[in-house]
């Protein structure tokens, strides 16, 4: 009967510790992967712009990586 408790708290254990391994190196390569690529940067702005035939202001650009940063 004791070694039935034993091994479920073993299993119990190493799943803790699994999810927590598996949490946080998840989060470091999504950091990671963020950094080397991020969503949308100014020169993606203007690059859009230029195929609209388009010049865009400081300002333009300026108010739309704010709205993307909301």
């Amino acid at each position: 009967m004791e070694g039935i408790w034993l091994s479920i708290g073993y299993i119990l254990i190493g799943l803790l510790v699994g999810g927590a391994l598996g949490f946080f190196l998840t989060k470091r390569y999504y950091d990671k992967q963020l950094k080397e690529n991020p969503p949308i940067n100014e020169k993606m702005i203007r690059a859009m712009y230029s195929q609209m035939g388009r010049k865009p202001s400081e300002a333009q650009i300026r108010a739309i990586m704010k709205s993307m940063g909301q």
